[in-house]
């Protein structure tokens, strides 16, 4: 019985080019970022800038700090948000909860569900987030240039909110 000899390597450059990679390290750069801006912010308590600087809060906490609504998400709607499990969901709330950025209260519309909700400490929180937001977009715009920013952020809108009719 004869072996057949190896196949000779397809070129596999695609792999590390294709728009979902890129993608993904985009996001993975600029959450980093944004956490960045965070721990060095005087608004953030500082318990919270203490674990944003060890990278004790990561780019999943950052999921619920972009879900959760002003006036208190039930957990199942925030995991759908953010396209995570509801019980991955439920660990990152519970720690935010230690953390004191969320609590959990009746939803006054189910009296079996309940809402989670930013705290004083969350809403602080969220002004800082967006404070890091608007400076990471800002440093975005510095790097590429404010046309290729624009024309990238027009793009991203229109693609993630597109739902093509797929077979």
């Amino acid at each position: 019985m004869t072996e057949n000899p190896p196949h000779p390597p397809a070129e596999d450059g695609w792999r590390q080019t294709h728009l979902g990679r890129l993608l993904g390290h985009a996001m993975r750069r600029f959450d980093e970022r944004v956490l960045q801006l965070m721990a060095q912010n005087i608004e953030v308590p500082l318990a919270l800038s203490n674990l944003a600087a060890r990278g004790q809060v990561s780019a999943a906490h950052i999921h619920i700090t972009r879900h959760l609504s002003l006036q208190g998400s039930r957990l199942t709607e925030l995991a759908e948000r953010a396209g995570m499990s509801k019980q991955a969901m439920g660990q990152l709330v519970d720690q935010c909860e230690a953390w004191g950025l969320v609590t959990r209260a009746p939803d006054s519309r189910d009296a079996r569900a309940r809402l989670v909700r930013f705290t004083p400490t969350g809403l602080d929180w969220l002004q800082a987030f967006r404070h890091a937001v608007v400076q990471a977009e800002a440093e975005f715009r510095a790097d590429v240039g404010p046309e290729v920013a624009t024309v990238a952020m027009i793009g991203l809108e229109i693609y993630a909110a597109w739902k093509p009719a797929r077979a």
